[in-house]
This record gives C-alpha cells, sequence and structure tokens, in this order.
C-alpha cells in the first residue's frame, strides 16, 4: 500500500509551490486580490495582525518600514486574522480602524485563517515547508524577491528592530 501511495505523493508535490510567490493570492481588504507573485524580485514581509491585540502598537513599525523601504522594493503585507479572538468583526472595521488608528497604507489582506485546517494556503505551507506557524498575532515571514524565506520572528520582536532591518537592508539594492 506504502508504495502505490508514493507516486502518488510525488505528483500531489509537484503542484505545490515552491516558494511562497509562487501561486499564492489573498483577497485584499479593499476588494480584488493580493497575488504574491505580483511581488518578484522584491523581498515581502507578511505579518498577521489583529487589531485588539496587545502588540497592536506594531501597525506603526509595519508604516515605518514601509516608509523607510518602500522606494528600495520592501513590500509590507499585513494580513488581518481572528485566530486569536482578537480582530474587529469585519473587513471594513478593521480598514477604519488601522486607517484612523495608524494611518496604514501597506497593503492588508481580508480577514485571514493563519492557523489550523482553515488556514490560508500560504500559511500551509508555510508550516509544511518551514515548520513555522504564528502562535500569536504579529508573527513575521520575511521572503526574498524569488518567495524563499529568509527569516521568521515571533510576536514580540518588533518589525523596526535590528536583527528585522538588517535581514531586510541585506536584500535590497
Amino acid at each position: 500500500m506504502r508504495r502505490a501511495l508514493l507516486p502518488l505523493l510525488a505528483s500531489a508535490a509537484a503542484f505545490l509551490p515552491v516558494a511562497a510567490l509562487a501561486g499564492f493570492s489573498f483577497p485584499s481588504i479593499d476588494g480584488g486580490t493580493i497575488d504574491l507573485d505580483s511581488f518578484r524580485g522584491k523581498p515581502v514581509l507578511v505579518v498577521n495582525t489583529a487589531s485588539l491585540c496587545g502588540f497592536a502598537s506594531q501597525f506603526d513599525d509595519l508604516q515605518a518600514l514601509h516608509d523607510s523601504y518602500a522606494d528600495r522594493g520592501l513590500v509590507v503585507l499585513a494580513v488581518p486574522s481572528d485566530d486569536f479572538r482578537q480582530e474587529l468583526g469585519s473587513a471594513a472595521e478593521v480598514k477604519e480602524f488601522c486607517a484612523v488608528n495608524f494611518d496604514l497604507t501597506i497593503p492588508m489582506t481580508d480577514i485571514t485563517p493563519v492557523t489550523g485546517d482553515a488556514a490560508h494556503p500560504f500559511y500551509k505551507w508555510l508550516a509544511e515547508t518551514e515548520g513555522f506557524t504564528p502562535g500569536w498575532n504579529f508573527n513575521k515571514v520575511l521572503l526574498d524577491g524569488e518567495g524563499d524565506v529568509v527569516a521568521t520572528w515571533g510576536s514580540v520582536m518588533r518589525p523596526t528592530a535590528q536583527p528585522v532591518t538588517d535581514r531586510i537592508e541585506a536584500l535590497l539594492p
């Protein structure tokens, strides 16, 4: 039986994205779609966020990273999630909250599951290939311009902390 499954598994693996920029998209909080492949050639910092979390002040840091490095190619992508029961009730509320409280202009997805069976395919891929699953809000994943995972950080690491900015700067021209 195991031998019969091996060709099936091998053929299924051929359809899994090799890197994060290949084949993943998110519904945008603004409507439409955020296609990660459109960021090819640019480093991307993906952060699962929650408006009511104690780490929400990191939205200011995410915007500061965008303001400092977007001209050199960095994309900062916020992925609001209610997996830890700290997100507002609708995407419209999240968008307004972030605009009013943080003047956020970075791209944001719609409210998206990041853990468990309902997790977005990007986060399932991240768990399967990197062994990384967000343990709380404001976990950070840095992708290089090809979509390979460069580094991951937990909630307590501020996005503007030197270990994060050093890794980002190493990826920028």
